[in-house]
């Protein structure tokens, strides 16, 4: 006879495919639960507490539905301790339960959490897979077993043999692998832009609770319309609006940026699958699907920039965190330690680029990858700010953050903390970068192509200093000689080295 057994959803294992619930049993009971533990940890975009809590809810009235038991406790139940094991434990004592199981998180915290509380109950647990990934934690880390820097592509090749996408046999579909080339291009006609598929909600209720519980957030939320997924349903019809009105242009603009519009060709699936109401594998494999019936009007470059990011960057991004953590939170390889300026928080600078990253952060919980990476990124790393306070700027404010995705995405991609496990190379750029592949730089206070001077662009005196003040750590980098031999030879470097102190002395002012 089965146990009686309560098993734990956290709020970003939403998976409705988990092979738990393919069957019902009277023996067997849910149990989710919003807590002050999750919504305090950080401070968090108001946008992606309510999208937690709405997914959350959703899935929970799902199971309901199809015969489950469950237990949902809300933010304002009196009986809910705001903790994860506070709550478990009562609820164990309470209702008699002989058996504790639950899916693995995806949190190095939220693991290590639940291992302890393990320890310290008295009845028997069980841990499962989420079922979610298209790897085991630890593949990438045996698959790199002995190297010091751990090469993407190679992971992204094996992951499309594996699963074989876009595959003819052994050999990629169209004989090339990769179509990086191809999507790096600006947007000169702002024609070819859709509207976002959104789905307009009423929340003023979780508003209301999230007042009344004292809850403290950063960035804004129009109570009468929620624009994100938070069912099953509703991002399957983000997919079906993806593959039908953006993939044809999104591999081709997926770098650019737009004063003009904050989504471009980007699917905005990326809260539905971290929060595991969709998977990666269905995700691609639809969207395959879609591109082998409509070759005529979608080529190839752009399927292959979207699949990459999911089975290529997200899939690997999981594995760098499971081979890496602890130790990865803590990694500062250039030593950084300036406190991230006010306008992260306010979006109230000069710097048109940061601005409008800032600035569509916190109104809509969402900037994509080149706004993270090139912008907000770029500037912190050329600025010196400490990793651990744009860790958890990041954390905070995006609705897709959860730390396997976000700090390995921060402290390698972006920030170079890792010391080169994730990226050959810093990613810094001048303005150059920047207006290349957006619009930002017209009408900006500051001149794009001035280094010195009061209306000198910072991006490019911090980008000169980045490289003299780190040039004992960098030199020798086989990828950035010709940065060192620019440098040499330029005739105005002590000037613009001074640009760049008196920047970084002002950097609140910028």
């Amino acid at each position: 006879m089965m146990k009686k057994t309560l098993r734990l959803i956290l709020g970003d294992q939403l998976n409705s495919k988990h092979s738990w619930f393919q069957n019902q049993s009277p023996e067997v009971t849910y149990l989710l639960m919003e807590m002050k533990q999750e919504t305090d940890y950080v401070k968090h975009h108001i946008q992606k507490v309510v999208g937690f809590f709405l997914a959350m809810r959703n899935f929970s009235k799902s199971l309901t539905e199809t015969g489950h038991q469950v237990i949902y406790l809300n933010l304002d139940d009196e009986e809910n301790q705001q903790n994860l094991e506070t709550n478990i434990k009562k609820l164990i004592q309470d209702q008699g339960f002989e058996k504790f199981e639950y899916q693995l998180p995806d949190e190095y915290r939220l693991d290590m959490q639940l291992k302890e509380l393990c320890e310290q109950i008295a009845i028997p647990t069980e841990a499962f897979d989420s079922e979610h990934f298209l790897t085991e934690r630890n593949f990438l880390k045996d698959f790199f077993k002995g190297k010091k820097t751990y090469l993407m592509e190679s992971f992204y090749r094996e992951m499309r043999r594996k699963y074989d996408i876009l595959m003819d046999g052994k050999e990629p579909i169209t004989g090339k692998w990769n179509y990086d080339h191809d999507n790096r291009n600006k947007l000169k006609d702002p024609i070819l832009l859709v509207p976002p598929k959104v789905f307009k909600k009423d929340v003023s209720e979780i508003l209301d609770l999230l007042q009344k519980m004292e809850i403290k957030t950063i960035g804004s939320c129009d109570p009468k319309h929620f624009e994100w997924p938070v069912s099953r349903e509703e991002s399957l019809e983000l997919i079906t609006y993806f593959c039908q009105k953006l993939l044809s242009s999104f591999g081709e603009y997926q770098d650019a940026m737009y004063s003009g519009d904050k989504f471009l060709f980007h699917s905005r699936l990326s809260f539905a699958m971290n929060t595991k109401m969709l998977s990666p594998l269905e995700v691609v494999q639809e969207v395959e699907k879609y591109w082998l019936a409509h070759q005529e009007t979608v080529s190839i470059a752009q399927v292959e920039g979207f699949i990459r990011q999911i089975i290529g960057w997200r899939e690997y991004m999981r594995g760098v965190y499971w081979a890496k953590m602890p130790e990865f939170k803590t990694m500062n390889f250039f030593n950084h330690d300036r406190k991230l300026p006010d306008y992260f928080w306010t979006g109230e600078t000069k710097m048109s680029c940061v601005k409008h990253a800032v600035d569509q952060s916190l109104e809509s919980a969402y900037a994509h990858h080149i706004q993270r990476l090139m912008v907000t990124g770029n500037f912190a790393l050329l600025a010196g700010i400490s990793p651990d306070e744009l860790d958890e700027w990041y954390l905070g404010i995006y609705i897709d953050a959860i730390e396997w995705v976000e700090i390995t995405n921060t402290r390698g991609m972006s920030q170079f903390a890792d010391g080169g496990i994730v990226g050959t190379k810093p990613y810094v750029s001048s303005a150059n970068y920047i207006d290349k592949m957006s619009n930002y730089c017209s009408g900006c206070f500051y001149k794009k192509a001035l280094k010195v001077g009061e209306k000198a662009c910072p991006f490019n005196s911090l980008y000169w200093h980045f490289y003299a003040r780190n040039e004992s750590k960098l030199a020798k980098n086989p990828r950035i000689g010709m940065a060192y031999r620019t440098l040499a030879k330029m005739k105005d470097q002590e000037a613009i080295l001074k640009q760049g102190d008196y920047y970084l002395e002002n950097i609140e002012d910028l």
